[in-house]
């Protein structure tokens, strides 16, 4: 993803929580494989760990899991179980990077016509997208051994806290459907049809393209144009631009 400066988005805690509020990502794989496309993309949700909240540099790590008659998760694990010197009862680990984007629900087209300053006097203007986006990369661990203790820990902690997040800061209940109230037999034939998955994260990076590289009239522009399309839609690409211009001004002073 192409990180302009003015659209870049590096502190931590504010990733951190973009990713929190927008847990489904799309998790890629790069793998050689002769039963597979060397590249696939799944859409997974995700729950990040961070040790130190305090810390605004810890990067933390995701924890997820998919089926696994996945035609990714079946060329994850011939990549895997292809390794002679692989160990025995231990996760392995992907020898090459992965990378899980996660995006926004808000994204709209802009069309020229929101440029109310530079339209009219020059008509050097040019429709775009404006998007939120945060990409991770990392190193991922795969449970996906269904006779090992560590696979069956790593998949009822991480089933158990996915619905936990889901039922409270998604749906909001205040009495949330557990993983427990189901019986513990369906669980255990569950846990055999997926694999778990550990990212260690090395690196990750914000994208906020909200317009806010525009002149003062043209970026007044495009949020007076997302409101007065009168949708909730609207609305909400507004507020962003706004927020998005008024930080971009801040960072400059």
């Amino acid at each position: 993803m192409y990180l302009r400066t003015v659209h870049a988005e590096h502190d931590i805690p504010t990733l951190r929580a973009f990713i929190r509020a927008n847990p489904l990502g799309v998790f890629t794989t790069a793998i050689e494989s002769p039963i597979s496309h060397f590249l696939q993309s799944s859409h997974i949700p995700w729950i990040l760990d961070v040790s130190d909240e305090q810390n605004p540099g810890e990067l933390g790590k995701l924890r997820g899991h998919m089926g696994r008659a996945n035609p990714q998760a079946k060329a994850i694990i011939h990549d895997l179980t292809s390794d002679s010197g692989l160990s025995k009862g231990t996760a392995p680990r992907l020898s090459k990077d992965v990378l899980v984007l996660f995006n926004a629900p808000e994204h709209h087209y802009v069309t020229p016509k929101f440029y109310t300053e530079t339209k009219p006097s020059t008509g050097k203007v040019a429709p775009t997208w404006n998007y939120v986006a945060v990409q991770v990369y990392g190193r991922a661990t795969i449970y996906f051994d269904s006779q090992s203790h560590e696979t069956d820990a790593f998949l009822s902690r991480t089933v158990a806290d996915l619905t936990q997040l889901c039922e409270t800061s998604i749906m909001g209940y205040e009495n949330p459907w557990s993983v427990d109230d189901a019986p513990e037999s369906f669980m255990t034939l569950l846990k055999k049809a997926i694999i778990g998955i550990e990212i260690e994260i090395t690196d990750m990076g914000g994208k906020w393209k909200m317009s806010q590289e525009m002149k003062e009239g043209d970026h007044k522009g495009v949020v007076q144009g997302f409101e007065t399309m009168g949708t909730e839609l609207g609305k909400a690409m507004a507020d962003i631009v706004r927020e998005r211009g008024e930080l971009a001004e801040k960072r400059k002073s």
